[in-house]
């Protein structure tokens, strides 16, 4: 997996896997989806990202992991 921020485009670009993009949507304003040839979302590109999020947030990515948790 790939995240990408292009600061002159105001925009940040997840990509999970390196298949060919054959299609796009946009889910939401700002907000695209690229689809494979499955239609499996491939990437996920958001648009005016500095309106969205706060400016020192950009320099730190968080991965949290949740594994599965147990049922009382």
């Amino acid at each position: 997996m790939k995240v990408h921020f292009d600061e002159k485009a105001d925009a940040v670009y997840l990509r999970l896997d390196d298949s060919p993009i054959i299609g796009s949507e946009e889910v939401s304003p700002g907000v695209v989806l690229d689809y494979n040839e499955k239609n499996d979302v491939v990437g996920v590109e958001i648009l005016r990202v500095k309106g969205r999020i706060r400016p020192e947030s950009l320099n730190q990515i968080q991965l949290e992991v949740v594994r599965g948790q147990e049922q009382p």
